[in-house]
């Protein structure tokens, strides 16, 4: 019987240091010349790097600018983040879509100033703790605070990473942040991922890659999202009724009580005497 010829796995080691010194000069040297210049760049505080990651989660860079600066100076310090009422965080978010992570923002400040005193990169060791932060975002934290030689793979870094080595859309993440590993300028990590964030915003979009991402946004438009958001912001102006709700928003009786018991499952909202209300 005959023998099948199988493909070889690609790993770290069938990437050349030639390869990967070149593929540096290629993104450094694009940075250098194209850099953006943005205000969370102009900062080394935790907590003003972790509210530009999770800000920016989803939403374009743009429309992150003013949302990011009124931030900092309504509240400047994760401490007074912290023991801000929650309405007053949501309303502050208007604007930059998927309100949960608003919520997540104000909770994890919660967390971070109880459990660790305040101690963001503190905290970014023990993620897992940590409501609405992951391993990107953990990792983003202490590179952009303290350029320790660590790396970070989001969607954009996974997408330029596939790209420029060829590998397949299927790559597991563990090749990849091993991948990320080896392509790491030691001593310039803050340097290289804001170089990675550029090259992959500007020259290596998915547009010319064709590289979609893993997890692709659904429609906004008609969507559950859309009516989560108008309920959140018909609740900011005023306690509402159910009835007050269904005529503000033009929706089936039972699909807007399916999403309000999940607003209330989740610990947004609440009702009593028959009035819907933000919990504190």
């Amino acid at each position: 019987m005959g023998t099948v010829n199988k493909k070889p796995k690609q790993n770290t080691t069938s990437i050349s240091q030639k390869k990967i010194h070149q593929f540096q000069e290629k993104v450094l040297t694009f940075y250098q010349i194209n850099k953006r210049d943005l205000p969370w760049r102009h900062t080394t505080d935790p907590y003003k790097i972790l509210l530009s990651e999770l800000m920016l989660q989803q939403t374009q860079v743009s429309r992150v600018i003013p949302f990011y600066e009124q931030w900092i100076r309504t509240w400047p310090a994760i401490e007074d983040l912290a023991l801000a009422p929650r309405v007053e965080v949501l309303k502050s978010w208007m604007g930059l879509g998927y309100n949960t992570r608003a919520i997540r923002l104000h909770n994890a400040a919660k967390e971070i100033v109880t459990k660790f005193d305040g101690d963001v990169l503190k905290a970014m060791e023990h993620y897992r703790e940590i409501p609405g932060v992951g391993r990107y975002t953990s990792q983003a934290v202490r590179i952009f605070s303290t350029n320790d030689d660590l790396v970070t793979v989001d969607t954009n870094i996974r997408r330029i990473l596939i790209a420029e080595f060829h590998l397949p859309e299927n790559t597991p993440d563990a090749l990849l942040w091993d991948i990320a590993t080896h392509c790491l300028p030691h001593g310039r990590s803050r340097e290289w991922h804001n170089a990675l964030m550029d090259y992959g915003a500007l020259c290596l979009t998915t547009r010319k890659t064709g590289i979609k991402p893993r997890t692709r946004q659904t429609r906004f438009e008609g969507s559950d999202r859309q009516i989560r958001a108008r309920i959140i912001k018909k609740l900011l102006e005023h306690e509402s009724s159910f009835e007050e709700l269904l005529r503000s928003l033009g929706i089936e009786p039972i699909r807007l009580r399916q999403i309000l018991t999940r607003l209330i499952r989740e610990r947004i909202i609440a009702f009593k005497n028959d009035r819907y209300f933000f919990m504190e």
